[in-house]
């Protein structure tokens, strides 16, 4: 279970024994007459009454609930010892020493190090996982997808945990001594690195540099050049590498997937089950009333006039553990947040949320649960200034916490997860729920709206394309109605910040017959968003409905994702550990401009050493290929995953991967 960490140190896991086998000069251990005794000892000042340090004799039988040590073989001059961790041992780097009486002489030898990881595989460890599938997924697995694109048209991004890598473990380690409560209390802060629910929280502030020496600086306005996109990373590997190598300066920059993906990868390295989740239509709620809202002028541009936001999508991670702490029913998946949002006693961090008391409403426990609640359930109302200084409400149905979503077990799909933070929209147990937590949220049905507007869009939404969207109007009354329609398209980041207009139409006279539709088209052309679109890929669609007679406004809202043209990975040869391997990577140029500065990044845990890049002499012309040929050296036999990007000065963050079944070496 720790194997594909490397031989170069000895990894164990607590609540399970190891061996070491000594060898003796002159005569072998002769049981009865030599007494033998081990210390371990982990953190700069370790403290037998803090668990930090411990001293044990080799005895006759293994104790469940404390360090001890019985021989295992003697053969001669060599003795093999059976040496058992309790399941509540503190997780770190260890020293062992044994001290041995051999007859009349006394002696004392320092044996060497060993890491010890939270062990999902002991039913007495707080992260436990009862089924070997799911152990397989959320710790052992070094690849997966995290999910980004929009509400309606989710993507598939691949990423490379790497949590078995090279070195990874000691950084890993590393990030846990420079965390800031290490540093005010190094004796305090060993002494709890029993508890996962201590391990994530200090995990979640230190993958964010907002308030200590964290490991990635976060950036959204789109403004990279002294750093690397966030779109461009395809691993933690890499980030964590450049953390430690520069000193534990934060790596720029990361947004809410990289920030959970780097998490992800620390904490399964530790040993805690873990996943990246995401939520589409995620508020941000910075005022606690469980309201988003949103402000437009009489034109339906949006202003910057409320901190609070709604993120198209927003990705944070789930660790598994039992929470003492907290009443029963609390145990399971915990949301921890790495994203610095808002602050969580004093540092920016949080979680661990029970996933079952947010879906409860149990707001008043520990971490973080009106927060995470808020993300899930928050109201969004829109509101149009007047050129009076007033403000009218829209009526807009609009909901957020919708298709959360995380990879399947041993399966690249998606997994619908929303069922356990919420109950159904309008059922009578989330009634319950927001009444628990003295809150009220409106349901506003179709029915109910009588006139009423939805976006639609058509096929082919490919980046350097033009093509079609859809205000559909319908008419649920007995009377005919007179509207103004404005319905405009802005480029849009994933997390809210409206770009320039990149579509247009205002409608002056529109006439709703009773019980009839009219759709209203809109043309959606590449010269107009190709020069504005984000690396998010994303376009907001708005349309403004104003009643003349009534002076109601009806508000429709929907975010597009802009399709990238697919990588296209061929393996070349039979894989096969320890042997060469070819990767043609190829991706067709789908805009009317060439592509200049062309590169593909690839990485793959157990594919490559580390990320390979490979860089284009020549610009890429319309609809010509951006092809390249490279040499893995699969160094383990399984199922792998060959993670790809493409960059150029037009496209970026074009994402792609390849599984690839290595076969192990013949006997």
């Amino acid at each position: 279970m720790t194997a594909d960490m490397g031989n170069q140190q000895l990894v164990v896991r607590r609540g399970q024994s190891f061996i070491i086998t000594l060898l003796f000069t002159g005569r072998g251990y002769e049981e009865g007459v030599d007494k033998l005794a081990l210390n371990v000892e982990t953190g700069p000042c370790p403290i037998e009454s803090s668990g930090t340090k411990s001293h044990f004799p080799v005895s006759d039988a293994l104790q469940a609930s404390e360090w001890s040590a019985v021989v295992d073989h003697r053969d001669g001059t060599s003795l093999s010892l059976l040496i058992y961790s309790p399941p509540d041992a503190r997780i770190g780097r260890y020293t062992l020493t044994l001290e041995a009486s051999m007859g009349y002489q006394g002696t004392s030898f320092r044996l060497g190090e060993f890491i010890l990881l939270f062990n999902p595989w002991c039913p007495d460890d707080s992260v436990f996982l009862e089924f070997e599938d799911q152990r397989c997924e959320f710790v052992l697995t070094q690849q997966g997808l995290i999910y980004q694109g929009s509400l309606k048209f989710i993507v598939p991004i691949p990423w490379n945990f790497g949590q078995f890598e090279d070195d990874i473990v000691n950084i890993c380690l590393q990030l846990l001594d420079t965390n800031p409560k290490f540093l005010r209390d190094q004796n305090r802060d060993c002494s709890r690195r029993n508890d996962p629910v201590y391990i994530g929280r200090v995990v979640s502030a230190m993958v964010n540099c907002n308030d200590d020496q964290g490991v990635l600086a976060g950036r959204w306005d789109n403004k990279y050049e002294d750093g690397m996109s966030p779109m461009s990373w395809i691993g933690s590997v890499d980030i964590l590498r450049r953390w430690r190598k520069y000193g534990c300066q934060p790596v720029r920059y990361g947004q809410c997937w990289v920030f959970a993906a780097v998490a992800c990868t620390v904490l399964r390295c530790l040993g805690i089950p873990t996943r990246v989740v995401t939520n589409y239509n995620s508020a941000h709620d910075t005022n606690s009333n469980l309201v988003i809202d949103r402000y437009l002028d009489e034109m339906g541009n949006l202003q910057k006039t409320s901190k609070d936001t709604i993120w198209n999508f927003h990705c944070w991670v789930e660790s598994w553990m039992t929470r003492p702490d907290l009443p029963p029913g609390c145990d399971g998946w915990q949301a921890l947040d790495p994203t610095p949002q808002e602050k969580s006693e004093g540092a920016y961090c949080c979680g661990p949320a029970p996933v079952k008391a947010i879906k409860e409403g149990e707001l008043r426990l520990n971490y973080d649960i009106p927060f995470v609640f808020a993300e899930v359930n928050a109201d969004v109302v829109y509101w149009v200034l007047q050129k009076d200084g007033s403000r009218k409400k829209t009526i807009h149905s609009s909901t957020v916490g919708k298709n959360m979503s995380t990879k399947s077990v041993g399966k690249d799909t998606r997994e619908d997860i929303t069922h356990n933070y919420k109950y159904p929209e309008g059922s009578d147990q989330e009634r319950e729920v927001f009444a628990k937590a003295e809150l009220q949220k409106s349901h506003l049905t179709e029915e109910e709206k009588g006139v009423s507007i939805k976006i639609k869009v058509s096929e082919g939404m490919n980046n350097g394309c033009d093509f079609d969207v859809y205000a559909v109007i319908s008419n649920n009354t007995e009377a005919e109605r007179l509207y103004r329609l404005m319905f405009c398209a802005r480029t849009t980041s994933y997390n809210g910040v409206m770009g320039p207009e990149c579509g247009m139409k205002d409608l002056l006279n529109v006439i709703l017959l009773p019980h009839a539709e009219k759709t209203v088209p809109l043309r959606i052309l590449y010269e107009k968003y190709g020069s504005c679109l984000t690396q998010d890929n994303m376009i907001k669609l708005m349309a403004l409905l104003i009643e003349y007679q009534t002076g109601d406004i009806i508000l429709g809202v929907r975010d597009i994702y802009i399709k990238n043209p697919d990588i296209k990975i061929r393996i070349l040869g039979e894989p096969m550990q320890k042997r060469k391997l070819v990767a043609d990577l190829t991706l067709t140029n789908p805009l009317s401009t060439p592509l200049s500065g062309c590169v593909f990044t690839l990485e793959g845990a157990g594919l490559t050493d580390g990320q390979k890049i490979q860089e284009l002499a020549s610009p890429i012309e319309p609809e010509q290929e951006a092809k390249v040929r490279v040499d893995l050296a699969p160094q383990q036999s399984g199922l792998h995953k060959l993670v790809v990007n493409f960059e150029s000065d037009k496209l970026k963050g074009v994402k792609g991967y390849r599984n690839v079944i290595v076969a192990p070496l013949p006997k």
